[in-house]
């Protein structure tokens, strides 16, 4: 029982910086201005994690490739950290080297989904409850290269936009399978 607790902690703990440092190349990829205030509380989160990176390791084009990376070690030690707990503290097998890292990106792609599912969530519900919120273009900015190829595809229905919908099912989905496949090539 103590386990699954601990489990659980390092789950949400893992998951949410994890997420954040998905936004924050997410944010440098849509190059949302700097000085906006949520741009800014992800930056000053990931800051201590990104910038050694960033001395070493370039952004090039619209990749931050710091925080693609600081996201793919933070997947890596979530795992470790999982393995061992579960295993009661002993380390991985030297055999074991290749699934973890494979698991680590997978582990990233499912973070990735994860805030796609967030994002997509908290901008289809603010938009029936509270259209003009100050975090809606924000939200707008980040999904609109989601939503825009599912609006071409589905046929018009009204006044009604079923493309978050579909891109939740999608998202959700996707996120099935990374972490099946995740688990599975790490030997969890």
């Amino acid at each position: 029982m103590v386990r699954d607790i601990l489990i659980f902690l390092l789950d949400i703990v893992f998951s949410l910086f994890g997420i954040v440092l998905i936004l924050r190349a997410w944010i440098f990829a849509i190059r949302l201005h700097p000085f906006n205030p949520y741009s800014q509380a992800v930056l000053r989160a990931t800051d201590w994690l990104v910038l050694p990176i960033r001395r070493v390791i370039p952004v090039s084009g619209r990749f931050d490739w710091p925080s693609i990376l600081a996201c793919w070690i933070t997947a890596i030690l979530y795992l470790l950290l999982t393995w061992l707990i579960g295993m009661g503290g002993a380390l991985p097998p030297a055999s074991a080297i290749g699934g973890l890292l494979l698991s680590g990106l997978l582990v990233g792609l499912k973070w990735l989904f994860n805030v796609i599912v967030w994002v997509t969530l908290i901008q289809a519900v603010l938009s029936w409850v509270n259209p003009l919120s100050p975090v809606m273009p924000v939200l707008f900015t980040l999904t609109a290269p989601l939503l825009d190829p599912i609006r071409r595809i589905l046929p018009r229905m009204g006044g009604l936009d079923l493309s978050p919908l579909v891109l939740l099912v999608i998202a959700q989905i996707v996120m099935m399978i990374l972490n099946h496949l995740a688990f599975t090539a790490f030997g969890l």
